[in-house]
């Protein structure tokens, strides 16, 4: 099965929420993946506040999966400060978000690909710091930004009491 990666727009923004909202109902572990609302993807895709990626089976047009950016800016939930990054460099900040792939698809290297497009848009962009959240447990997604050059930089609460690997990979 062959797929390609496309930029998201606004329009769709309900189709990406179904989707992100599908994974989530179908995993077991509920505190390995806080999924994001269709009010917060609408907002990232019509807003512009950040960047959406689908992954489209070549053959058919079906979407596999999707993949939201969030641009936190100044924003007090960037991650950044998390990390005391600097408040100069709070504005190259990238968050790599919700990662969703329908369960049919899984294994396809999706995740890696839908990361590998955003990280090369991010970079043209200027964007300096890509960061992301990872349950601790969830190797697989963890594995996964390991192998992207991301690195574990702190654990801790987050998202209203989930504890979360927070990594970064810097880009230069």
């Amino acid at each position: 099965m062959e797929f390609i990666i496309e930029r998201a727009s606004g329009e769709d923004a309900k189709m990406m929420a179904d989707i992100i909202e599908k994974v989530w109902d179908d995993i077991d572990n509920k505190q390995w993946f806080v999924a994001d609302n269709s009010e917060y993807t609408t907002r990232i895709l019509k807003e512009e506040n950040g960047l959406g990626y689908k992954a489209v089976v070549k053959d058919s047009g079906v979407v596999a999966g999707g993949f939201i950016v969030s641009l936190p800016g100044m924003k007090e939930e960037n991650l950044g400060r998390d990390i005391e990054l600097a408040e100069e460099e709070l504005g190259k900040v990238a968050h790599m978000e919700s990662v969703a792939i329908l369960p049919s698809y899984r294994g396809n290297g999706l995740q890696y690909a839908m990361m590998q497009q955003g990280e090369a848009d991010l970079k043209k962009m200027g964007y300096r710091y890509l960061m992301c959240t990872v349950h601790p447990d969830n190797l697989y997604s963890k594995n996964n930004v390991i192998r992207q050059g991301y690195e574990v930089v702190l654990t801790k609460e987050k998202y209203g009491g989930y504890i979360r690997d927070i990594l970064l990979k810097k880009l230069f």
